[in-house]
């Protein structure tokens, strides 16, 4: 593991979902991965994946995880984006890593974006 991986807070608001202890609009539920809607929608279409492991970020779960948690997460995040019906139409995968990437919850999540045409990925000045 590396030393940039922080500690995991297990009082953090998806740890606490996952416990029961904060109510969601679950999607998606299965031994590895739990998927529910964004409490602040950014599109039509806008849920939030989990793994059900204490995992700070997608550096922290890739080297930590279990060969079987890897492939059951990524899995979760396939059937979740086919229940929502955005395969044909296309969706997007964002996962924030650290504070440049405004990562707000200390716990790997990925968020799936659908249900309208998304326009640019990024819209980042670029500096000379």
């Amino acid at each position: 593991m590396s030393a940039a991986v922080a500690a995991y807070d297990r009082n953090n608001i998806f740890a606490r979902i996952l416990r029961g202890e904060i109510p969601c609009k679950k999607v998606y539920e299965d031994e590895h991965a739990l998927a529910f809607h964004d409490i602040h929608p950014q599109a039509k279409i806008h849920v939030l994946v989990i793994p059900k492991g204490a995992y700070v970020s997608m550096a922290d779960f890739s080297a930590q995880a279990s060969d079987k948690e890897i492939a059951g997460f990524v899995r979760a995040v396939g059937k979740t984006a086919e229940i929502l019906g955005v395969v044909e139409s296309g969706y997007r995968l964002l996962a924030n890593h650290g504070p440049n990437s405004h990562q707000e919850v200390p716990h790997l999540h990925v968020h799936i974006f659908g249900g309208q045409a998304l326009g640019k990925m990024l819209a980042v000045e670029r500096k000379a």
